[in-house]
């Protein structure tokens, strides 16, 4: 399906530029091998690499295929090249899958990333077993990206979540026993001005598909001219402005062999130390499972 992250000129739900942020893979995405981003070159916001890498290192194992049903933007497939993570990901329009590509191939070694063009209520069809799913899907019709009818943001509500649902379960069932699924999504406003509950109802499609929801990352974004351009709206409307997205982390399966197969990640020892109860959750609360899947009573070592 269709997303506009790469094209220079087109712009992302998620209102951000972070292309001079580094990629621990060791350069910064502005000056990966002398090569400078269309849209960092523009000013034009970009999927933040920041959050690709954080989600490849916390939640894909480090040799593992990444699967990303609304490949629009070349961001989250280069960042996973650079970290090692073999990326398959699947776009509707031929002009976007020609742009990643070429990206691709000015930025990327081996790995290199896939982009496949393909509707992707057929992505089952690529016959790849990914250890992580990740993608940013279009916020049903807030953004139209083509005139095509296959295209999710030319659909109605309805016909949209009935579209989004059967990709996320054909993604999901794409998706190893024991792995992890993360999107980015935020909600949206219908005709009447009313939230859809767009983050909801991606919640119980992946529940749907049988996966557990594990965690809500709030992913602060930049407030620029939020505040001005929000102020006369609110008096006519009480509608507030929103600078967050929602980072929704899905389980398959056993969360200890999950962790497991993602491997160590650096802790900071000295908050461990501070905590009363290694088995806690951020409230307060005991875990039942023990933190990432620890039994009862078993701290981290």
């Amino acid at each position: 399906m269709a997303r506009a992250d790469a094209i220079p000129g087109g712009d992302s739900p998620m209102p951000m530029d972070r292309a001079s942020a580094s990629v621990d893979a060791g350069l910064a995405f502005s000056d990966i091998d002398g090569y400078t981003h269309p849209r960092a070159a523009s000013g034009t916001s970009i999927f933040d690499p920041v959050l690709c890498e954080i989600a490849y290192r916390w939640f894909c194992p480090p040799d593992g295929v990444v699967l990303d049903p609304f490949a629009g933007g070349s961001v989250r497939g280069v960042v996973a090249s650079r970290l090692g993570r073999r990326y398959v990901g699947c776009e509707l329009r031929p002009e976007q899958v020609a742009a990643n590509r070429e990206q691709g191939v000015q930025i990327c070694g081996e790995p290199m990333p896939q982009w496949h063009e393909r509707d992707s209520r057929d992505i089952a069809g690529l016959g790849v077993r990914a250890d992580f799913v990740f993608s940013c899907p279009p916020y049903a019709d807030l953004e139209r990206y083509s005139d095509d009818p296959r295209d999710l943001s030319t659909m109605d509500y309805p016909a949209f979540l009935a579209a989004y649902r059967q990709i996320i379960g054909a993604a999901c069932g794409m998706l190893r026993p024991d792995r992890f699924a993360c999107f980015v999504v935020g909600d949206v406003r219908g005709p009447d001005g009313a939230y859809r509950n767009f983050v909801g109802d991606t919640i119980e499609a992946f529940r749907a598909a049988g996966l557990a929801y594990y965690n809500d990352i709030v992913l602060l974004t930049c407030v620029g001219s939020l505040p001005i351009r929000v102020a006369k709206q609110f008096v006519g409307s009480r509608k507030v402005g929103k600078t967050h997205q929602n980072v929704l982390v899905f389980l398959k399966g056993d969360a200890r062999k999950a962790v497991a197969a993602c491997g160590p990640v650096a802790v900071d020892a000295e908050a461990l130390d501070a905590a009363e109860d290694p088995n806690a959750d951020i409230d307060g609360n005991a875990d039942p499972d023990g933190g990432a899947g620890l039994a009862p009573g078993e701290a981290l070592q």
